[in-house]
């Protein structure tokens, strides 16, 4: 398959990267300033799993329109209209999307724009960022991808894609319930996100001082109320399951929104609590917690003069 990543930083250049460590044919399209990065250092990895390093295949969005059998969105949410518009030349009908961006929101925007039949779910996890020289700093055990149809069966496209993706050195995994993993996924990550930006604070300070279970426990049930409340497909306990990783956690373990805001970069504070307040007002839940979370991070956002 030919497979095109819309964006080679932490996360699109890791997968990516491992996939083309196994031989895959990988293309990353990026903005020109990273391509003239990679042209002269390459795309590097730096990784628990093995250092891998290689110059890959870019374009940008003005090359050319060749087809891409599958084309995996590795932005963040706040550049996924311009992102759309990219890669709208590559994509035919026979063409796969898979959206790699945390949260829910997105997902009507990409089945409004593409047909709704080329889009698949997926959600990724994994620790890394990129240092000064571009260079990807991956620095956990946690490396997962996690993709699938969005009605749940298993087709035969996705199981060639399976298969692509099979002897990779990262976790790839097949769901027949997407919907479900995607908003699990959800609700740990902005549970995550939200107290450890709010307490600027790796997990494990937060979590051992006398308070900061509660806080970190309130804002899950509130996220987990909202969710049900709009009908997501939650399983039951989850928020016990989420408690029970966020304890084995590393203590130094940051959210990508609280890495962020220490380089005084763009934040997804609409995309992800905004959009669960959002909810929460439609469907009446009282959500301090959260509130409070959100006003943080609208007052990091005024600072930093958006």
């Amino acid at each position: 398959m030919k497979i095109l990543i819309l964006g080679a930083g932490a996360v699109g250049g890791y997968f990516g990267g491992r996939l083309i460590e196994k031989g895959e044919d990988v293309t990353f399209l990026v903005r020109e300033k990273r391509q003239q990065q990679l042209r002269e250092h390459g795309l590097n990895i730096k990784s628990p799993h093995g250092d891998f390093s290689i110059r890959p295949k870019t374009i940008v969005a003005t090359d050319d329109d060749e087809p891409f059998d599958v084309v995996i969105l590795a932005t963040k949410a706040y550049h996924l209209n311009g992102g759309l518009r990219s890669i709208e030349p590559f994509v035919r009908e026979y063409t796969m999307i898979l959206p790699l961006l945390n949260g829910m929101e997105h997902m009507e925007e990409l089945r409004g724009f593409f047909s709704p039949e080329q889009v698949l779910g997926g959600l990724c996890f994994v620790e890394s960022t990129l240092d000064e020289k571009g260079t990807i700093l991956q620095s956990s055990d946690k490396h997962d991808l996690v993709f699938g149809e969005w009605n749940g069966k298993k087709t035969e496209r996705v199981e060639k894609l399976e298969a692509v993706f099979s002897g990779t050195k990262a976790g790839f995994r097949l769901s027949e319930n997407i919907q479900q993993d995607m908003w699990h996924k959800y609700l740990f990550i902005s549970t995550l996100a939200g107290i450890t930006s709010l307490m600027r604070s790796p997990i494990g300070p937060i979590r051992d001082t006398m308070e900061g279970r509660t806080y970190i426990q309130q804002l899950f049930e509130e996220i987990r109320l909202t969710m049900e409340e709009y009908g997501a497909p939650l399983t039951d306990g989850i928020v016990e399951k989420q408690m029970e990783v966020i304890e084995g956690l590393a203590p130094t373990t940051k959210s990508s929104m609280l890495r962020d805001i220490e380089k005084q970069g763009l934040i997804e504070s609409e995309h992800l609590h905004g959009y669960l307040l959002l909810l929460a007002e439609r469907f009446g839940v009282e959500t301090p917690l959260l509130r409070l979370v959100y006003q943080h991070l609208k007052v990091y956002e005024k600072n930093l003069g958006q």
